[in-house]
């Protein structure tokens, strides 16, 4: 190859070389961008895996809420306990109205237990909710003895202090009964009373009470609670915040009870002493009370819900009978007493009839529409019931 030749090639090899040595780098760069690029991809997974876990599961796969299938009238009617006359009334109250609880009054056929009254069951739970029905009872020995054609008498709680009855012996005894009320399908008993008096044996508490000294009082309410909770019932103190030294009887007219700063050192005593021992329910009565309820009863009173709430208070909220106590009925009809209760801060209401249930429940479902009644309040006091029930939470 002459000089000329190789001369003239030069210029071509030349420029290829670098166009080549030009690209090779290129290449090298983006490989390295695209790398760091992958890197920090991952990287950024990792981060917004760790601080939004949730985030990275998708929608679909995560398990349905619980109870999502509740309308809002399901709701309200979760928050209903009515007194039923026999099996076809407490059927067509569940099944019709959803109502969560049913309670076995003195007038209630007894013939609906056992058998009956778990068919009855059976359909509250057949339900995309499959939320339990609570039955309830006042069970409280004595004259307050619903239940002792089917399982026995038992003696007033002040007598069974009377004959020398220890505390271990009360809570044996309350179990044994538990037990019993439980294969009839109870769930719940409206018992013992935490009430303080030493006062007339017949009046309005008298010797369903255990005793005129709350330390007393305290010692063997909570036997019998615990004694209730080893037999499978849910127990109930009442009549939060005391009934034994109220001017009268709620059934058959107003009454008031000493002021507050008094029922701190004695009616309240019992309540101070069990309520952190999570043993039972609690009731609320219809007492109106000087320096708390601000001249309402109350079971209708804010300030006496918030009162409970601040003793530590965590379960549900029961109200005494809003049907048939003139303290209540002389005042308001059922759908409003209802209202002011949940309103208040109650996480069911009860009274003593079926045939209210549709006006209640069309006017708890207006206000919750005006926004009298806060579905906050509604979900705060289902929370509760379900809980209480052992039902998942709402979810929703």
């Amino acid at each position: 190859m002459s000089t000329s030749q190789r001369r003239n090639r030069r210029p071509t090899v030349r420029p290829l070389t670098a166009i080549l040595s030009v690209l090779g780098a290129i290449a090298m760069v983006a490989a390295v961008v695209v790398g760091l690029n992958l890197r920090n991809h991952r990287d950024g997974a990792s981060v917004q895996t760790a601080e939004s876990p949730a985030e990275t599961t998708p929608a679909a796969e995560a398990p349905a809420p619980a109870n999502c299938s509740l309308s809002l009238r399901d709701k309200l009617a979760q928050l209903l306990m009515v007194g039923v006359k026999d099996a076809a009334d407490a059927r067509a109250v569940v099944a019709d109205h959803k109502v969560g609880g049913i309670f076995i009054g003195s007038w209630t056929d007894l013939g609906m237990l056992g058998d009956p009254l778990r068919e009855i069951e059976a359909v509250a739970v057949d339900t995309e909710a499959k939320i339990p029905l609570a039955v309830s009872v006042d069970e409280e020995g004595g004259r307050v003895s619903r239940l002792k054609k089917v399982i026995g008498e038992q003696l007033a709680p002040r007598e069974l202090v009377a004959a020398g009855k220890t505390p271990e012996q009360v809570e044996e005894l309350a179990e044994q009964r538990a037990k019993e009320m439980v294969k009839l399908g109870i769930t719940i008993d409206f018992a013992p009373l935490l009430d303080v008096t030493s006062g007339d044996p017949d009046g309005a508490i008298g010797d369903r009470s255990f005793s005129g000294d709350p330390a007393v009082v305290t010692k063997y309410a909570g036997a019998y609670a615990r004694g209730l909770k080893k037999g499978g019932l849910t127990a109930v103190f009442k009549h939060f915040p005391g009934h034994g030294h109220a001017s009268g009887d709620s059934h058959t007219g107003g009454v008031s009870t000493p002021p507050l700063a008094q029922l701190e050192n004695n009616d309240l005593l019992p309540y101070k002493d069990l309520i952190p021992q999570h043993l039972a329910e609690v009731m609320v009565g219809h007492m109106v009370v000087p320096g708390l309820t601000d001249g309402k009863q109350a079971s209708l009173s804010g300030p006496a819900y918030a009162k409970l709430r601040e003793m530590g208070f965590t379960d549900v909220a029961f109200t005494d009978d809003l049907s048939s106590m003139k303290a209540i009925t002389d005042i308001y009809p059922v759908p409003d007493a209802v209202l002011l209760s949940l309103q208040a801060g109650a996480d069911i209401a009860l009274w003593v009839t079926t045939d209210e249930v549709p006006a209640v429940l069309d006017r708890l479902e207006k206000a919750v529409a005006d926004n009298e009644l806060p579905m906050e309040r509604v979900n705060e006091a289902l929370g509760r019931v379900l809980k209480m029930k052992g039902a998942p939470p709402l979810g929703c």
